[in-house]
This record gives structure tokens, C-alpha cells and sequence, in this order.
């Protein structure tokens, strides 16, 4: 295992190799960060993405019944008992004509890939899952996050399932939603709230899990994309193996599109499909760090040797404005995304572009998810609403397939959508007019009538 499993800094010109049990997730040859690579030679991939539907026949085996290790082949780094599973990855991909319409494209085009399934309400539990595969196997008894929330969650649950291990999580002031912290309190993680934002708890995390030895299970932990890859792998079964002309996702600290991009180059790499799908990242526009990386300053991996400069002088631009993430959405609330390179290289790899939509956007977008069936945190939101913008500029085609990633479950942050919909202007402008929204296109208000049955049943014929 050790020889065809390894990790390896992400550029080509350094090419560092460290063990698989090195938890520092740094080369230590140039400072960048690792992936977890496979030795195909020595290995055994499949021989078809097919051969993955006969998991199904296994109901009964935890492995086969995860939606993430069933796909445990195409990243085989984890041997089976060390692997810990809490039913991760029971998600659907669902087509919705209604948000289709909504976004411009054409009925039976668009679709949602609803991550809100899982067992801590978000996408997070994917990789979770395996980076705790990876605790087990170097003996971790604790495990530390920064959050905004969903990473949080994830953590604590896993943490609390294994009976061994203690979580601990960094927040910043204000910054992280009521439905997520129950989420940490309620499974016993020992939660630390610093003056600050999120790129302030990520970097204080890295030197707190150094200096004490806790096992970090931030997304600079590769083996967390790994699991993330597994998403990918429900859409293309969910699509009959068939690949997407998009993926549209939320961009915070860029650990999905960075594992997205990974896992279709892997599958090109091993022959598994013929082509990769476009990928369009998108940033809320008051954390849209990317964004102007990619489209204003022209950043990118090129071959790996990523404009660095343009990237440093952005970041210290930030730091001598003192320019903070503001935006509702605070599950993409991040300024200093630590997986940017790998996104960049995702971008490169597979085409891409990144757009930013306003909370306005994400929340409106929201309101028409939530109607037509599926419900999904702000942020989740963004991929819709970027798909509505790309379509309006012409980079996405009607007749083209898309899958939209819903990253959360609506109660994630029900502060906002209960203030969206309410009749009360107060409640409005106190949780959502102070983010610079003005409107509620789509509400869905409560109808106040006297306690008297004719009005009752006035007002439900008048409305339904």
C-alpha cells in the first residue's frame, strides 16, 4: 500500500513525495500543497465506471452501502477497518424543470445534485468521511476544523460516532449559523469562538493542530478531496455514466471544485470517460476572492506554475484595505480560499470559468429551489444563480445539460429563509436589508386572519 499510495505536491516542477501517514499536508520541498496519488501500475482500477452498479447488490455490506466507499476503488488509500461510515452519501440527483425555467435553460437540462441528504445536512460529510478513514490509520485522538459552520457539523458528528476522538472546532465572531453551531454543541465538540473571521480561525487552527499535535481535517487535507470526488461519481451514475456539459458549484475555500477536478481527471487519466464536463465556480460577491483572481487578474495554473505574484499582490492589497468577507451565505463566507491553486488547476484541466452573484441573486435563486421541492441553504443557491447569469451572457446554452450542486439543507441557516418570506418589514431589513438585499420576489407569506372559521376558509379558497 505504501509504495502505490502516497502523497505528492500538486506542482509538477517540485513533484515531493511524503508518506502516507505524514499529517503535516505541506511539501516540505516548496511549501504547497499535497494530493493523494495512485500508482495505477501497481493497483487495480476498474475496468468500467459500470462495474460500480453492482455495489448496490450489497445493501448489507456498510462499505457498498455508503455513497461515498462504494466508490473506494478510485481512491484506494484507506484499508477496510479503518474506515468509518455513518450512512455518508444517500444523495439524489434530481431534474427540476421549474428551476430550469427560472435559469433560462430547457426542460430536462437542468438538474440539482441535492447534498443536503447526508448525514450532517451537508456535502461535507463526503470528504469527512474519508479524512477520518485517514485519523484512524495515524492513530488521532482529536480532530480540528475552522468553520463556518458545515465543516464544523461534519466534524463533530464524526467525531462523536467514533467514541475516541475529540473535535474541536474554531470559529469567528458572528460568524457561523445557529443550525450549524447546535449541530457542533449538540455532538460535544469543544468549540472556540476567536475575534475574528474565518481566514483568521483557519490559520489560527493550522498552528494550534501543529504546535499540539490534532489531527487537521480542514480542506488542505487531501484525503478529504478524496471523498469529495465520490460526488462526481453519483452524478455520472445518476446520468446513466453519462457526463454533463456543467458542473456549476458554490466557490468558498474551493475544496469541491478542486476534488471535481481531480476526479475527472483521474477518470480521463484511467480511460473511464472520453471527455470532462465544464466547471463554473461561483462566488458570492461579498467573498469573490476568485472571481477577481481568475477573471479580472487573469490568474492561473498554467501548467503548474500559477501566477503566484498576481495571487500575492491581491492578498496583500486585502490585508492593506483590511477587506473582510461579508455576505449572508456564510457557508462560502471566505476571503483566503486555501485550495486556490487546486481550483486553478481544476479550471485549466477540465475548462472552467468563475462568476459572483449578489445575495439578492443567491436568495432568489433559493426561493425558486425551495418551490420547486428541493430545499437548500444560501449558499447552496449560488450554483443556481450563477447558472441564471452564464445563461443570460450566452456561456451556457439552453439545450446543454448542467448539474447545479446544492451544497446544505435549508435549516442549515433558516435565519434567512424565514426572514425572506416573512410579512414582517422589521425582521426583513434586521437579518437581510442590512446585506444589501431590497426585495422578496418569490415570498411565500403567512396569511394572518382572525381565529373564526369562515375567515379561515375564505382565505384558504382565496389562496389555494
Amino acid at each position: 500500500m505504501s509504495e502505490s499510495v502516497f502523497q505528492r505536491c500538486i506542482h509538477p516542477q517540485c513533484g515531493a513525495t511524503v508518506s502516507l501517514d505524514d499529517t503535516s499536508f505541506q511539501c516540505p520541498r516548496c511549501g504547497g500543497l499535497l494530493d493523494v496519488a495512485y500508482d495505477w501500475n501497481r493497483l487495480r482500477p476498474p475496468k468500467s465506471l459500470r462495474d460500480f452498479e453492482a455495489k448496490w447488490s450489497q445493501r448489507t455490506n456498510p462499505l457498498s452501502f455508503s455513497g461515498v466507499w462504494r466508490f473506494r476503488d478510485l481512491f484506494p488509500f484507506a484499508p477496510d477497518d479503518r474506515i468509518l461510515t455513518i450512512g455518508e452519501g444517500q444523495t439524489i440527483l434530481q431534474r427540476s424543470d421549474s428551476v430550469a425555467a427560472y435559469t433560462g435553460m430547457n426542460n430536462g437540462c437542468l438538474y440539482l445534485e441535492y447534498e443536503g441528504m447526508n448525514p450532517s445536512g451537508s456535502f461535507k460529510d463526503n470528504g469527512m468521511t474519508a479524512a477520518f478513514a485517514h485519523a484512524r490509520m495515524v492513530g488521532a485522538r482529536r480532530a480540528a476544523c475552522a468553520s463556518t459552520g458545515n465543516t464544523s457539523a461534519s466534524c463533530a458528528i464524526y467525531c462523536a460516532a467514533t467514541n475516541l476522538m475529540r473535535a474541536i472546532i474554531f470559529i469567528g465572531s458572528g460568524k457561523i449559523s445557529y443550525g450549524k453551531l447546535a449541530q457542533a454543541l449538540d455532538h460535544g465538540a469543544l468549540t472556540v469562538q476567536i475575534a475574528g473571521d474565518f481566514d483568521d480561525a483557519l490559520q489560527r487552527v493550522q498552528q494550534v493542530s501543529k504546535k499540539l499535535g490534532i489531527y487537521l481535517v480542514n480542506s488542505i487535507n487531501p484525503f478529504r478531496l478524496e471523498g469529495q470526488k465520490t460526488i462526481m461519481y453519483r452524478v455520472l451514475e445518476a446520468l446513466g455514466w453519462e457526463v454533463p456539459d456543467w458542473i456549476v458549484v458554490p466557490g468558498g475555500n474551493l475544496g469541491n471544485v478542486s476534488s471535481f477536478g481531480k476526479a475527472f481527471i483521474e477518470l480521463l487519466e484511467l480511460g473511464l470517460i472520453k471527455r470532462a464536463p465544464r466547471l463554473a465556480v461561483i462566488n458570492a460577491s461579498g467573498a469573490n476572492t476568485f472571481y477577481q483572481l481568475y477573471e479580472k487578474q487573469g490568474a492561473r495554473w498554467n501548467g503548474g506554475k500559477p501566477d503566484d505574484g498576481k495571487i500575492d499582490d491581491y492578498m496583500k492589497a486585502m490585508d492593506a484595505g483590511n477587506l473582510r468577507a461579508n455576505t449572508l451565505a456564510s457557508a462560502i463566507e471566505i476571503n483566503r480560499p486555501v485550495s486556490l491553486p487546486k481550483a486553478l488547476r481544476a479550471l485549466e484541466r477540465c475548462g472552467g470559468v468563475v462568476r459572483e452573484v449578489t445575495d439578492q441573486e443567491m436568495l432568489d435563486a433559493k426561493a425558486k429551489v425551495g418551490a420547486g421541492g428541493l430545499g437548500c441553504e444560501p449558499a447552496s443557491a449560488a450554483s443556481v444563480a450563477g447558472t441564471k447569469k452564464l445563461r443570460q451572457e450566452g456561456i451556457i446554452g439552453s439545450d446543454e445539460r448542467v448539474v447545479c450542486i446544492l451544497t446544505g439543507h435549508q435549516l442549515k441557516d433558516p435565519t434567512a429563509t424565514v426572514a425572506y418570506h416573512s410579512a414582517d418589514p422589521k425582521t426583513f431589513e434586521e437579518v437581510l436589508g442590512k446585506r444589501g438585499v431590497r426585495r422578496a420576489m418569490f415570498a411565500n407569506r403567512a396569511v394572518q386572519v382572525p381565529n373564526d372559521l369562515d375567515e379561515i376558509v375564505k382565505a384558504i379558497e382565496v389562496y389555494a
